[in-house]
């Protein structure tokens, strides 16, 4: 190859490389619209999860404070259908993947309040559990995946601290028996726990701060 052949060669290769980064900068998402997210939170998820997120009905998740990758990743996987529930799919079916970004955002803002525990016989069991595990029956910690304070990870674990312990009770009833099964993790882990230990788990991370 020639000088000018070679010099020629560097120089389209750079000029397709510089193209490829202005491309790749142009299909980046926008950061995330706080204001549009407050009016899809007002607007579709109100109802349920009241217009902040906050402390609604205890059937429902506190959303306050939620990491909002994981918040995005939960409310794609129900307009997919990858996680079932009926009112939820209805609700993800009519969200663009911004409103999903900018809602999940406007949540993650917010300063989760403080919950509490309600059964005050099954904390010391609920506190063994999520600290330590089962040994015996191979049942991790949850705090291994959650943090000790219940923080989580973000996109990958959720926050569990001050979660209702109603809504946390059901998520682990449906993991374990199958009708939850958007993470094998958790459907491995729930199979392996009775209904008390998941009562006094939900119990203890509902007070957990």
């Amino acid at each position: 190859m020639t000088k000018t052949a070679a010099f020629l060669t560097s120089g389209l290769l750079g000029l397709l490389l510089a193209s490829a980064a202005v491309a790749n900068e142009a299909v980046a998402p926008a950061k995330p619209d706080l204001v549009k997210g407050q009016a899809t939170s007002t607007q579709v998820c109100a109802a349920c999860h009241t217009a902040d997120g906050s402390r609604g009905s205890p059937a429902n998740p506190i959303l306050q404070g939620q990491h909002p990758q994981y918040l995005v990743k939960q409310l794609t996987e129900f307009k997919t259908g990858q996680r079932r529930n009926a009112v939820m799919q209805g609700m993800a079916a009519t969200l663009s993947e911004e409103d999903m970004r900018n809602v999940a955002a406007f949540y993650a803002s917010k300063q989760a309040k403080p919950g509490f525990s309600k059964n005050a016989g099954l904390v010391s069991l609920g506190e063994r559990i999520y600290r330590g595990g089962i040994a015996d029956r191979q049942i991790p910690a949850c705090a291994a995946c959650h943090s000790p304070n219940g923080a989580g990870i973000p996109a990958q674990y959720p926050r569990l601290a001050g979660q209702h312990s109603d809504y946390t009770e059901l998520q682990l009833n449906a993991f374990r028996s199958g009708t939850r099964a958007n993470s094998l993790q958790m459907n491995g882990v729930a199979a392996k726990m009775n209904d008390r230990e998941i009562k006094a788990v939900s119990d203890y991370i509902a007070g957990l701060r």
